[in-house]
């Protein structure tokens, strides 16, 4: 689980750093949806898609 953790935190830095950088490319998409995925497995997940719900 930790190192699944890890990948979720280095996706978001990564994710988040391209938004701010005001580009989005096919590398930016991947990581994107890489971080979707990784956040899916987690125990934050229920409560994304009741914020999303919402």
């Amino acid at each position: 689980m930790a190192l699944h953790l890890s990948r979720v935190v280095d996706l978001t830095v990564i994710v988040c750093l391209l938004v701010r950088k005001g580009g989005l490319d096919i590398g930016h998409a991947v990581a994107a949806v890489l971080l979707g995925f990784y956040l899916q497995g987690t125990s934050l997940a229920p409560s994304i898609s009741q914020f999303t719900r919402s």
